[in-house]
């Protein structure tokens, strides 16, 4: 079962969780992609209603929680090819932010890409 880095509020690794065992007081780590076509286009993806938080919401083109061993970048290209069937790319940093939530509190790291593909050929 893969282990979640726990880190503190200078997103340093302090410990490492199992996914069912996060606490609402740990932050961890999200990365999210932001996909556009260059035309003013979007992607955006609805999360899934059985999620814990979010549940039914639209947000980010990809986004993934950080597995221990992951870098934030790491990450967003495994999810990529995961969720959309994205192979080979190469995501620009953007920013990074502090959340927090009644269920949850993450550093969450975006990246942004530029890619005019036709959505059908999206998983």
């Amino acid at each position: 079962m893969p282990r979640i880095p726990v880190v503190d509020e200078n997103d340093h690794i302090i410990g490492y969780k199992v996914r069912e065992s996060i606490l609402p007081e740990d932050v961890y780590r999200v990365a999210g992609l932001w996909i556009t076509d260059g035309k003013g286009k979007a992607l955006f993806a609805r999360r899934a209603w059985s999620k814990k938080n979010g549940a039914g919401k639209w947000g980010p083109s990809v986004a993934g929680t950080v597995e221990e061993g992951e870098t934030y970048e790491q990450n967003i290209v495994k999810e990529a090819e995961e969720e959309l069937g994205l192979v080979n790319i190469r995501p620009l940093l953007w920013i990074k932010q502090r959340t927090s939530l009644p269920t949850s509190n993450f550093f969450g790291q975006w990246f942004l890409l530029v890619r005019d593909v036709p959505v059908s050929e999206l998983r």
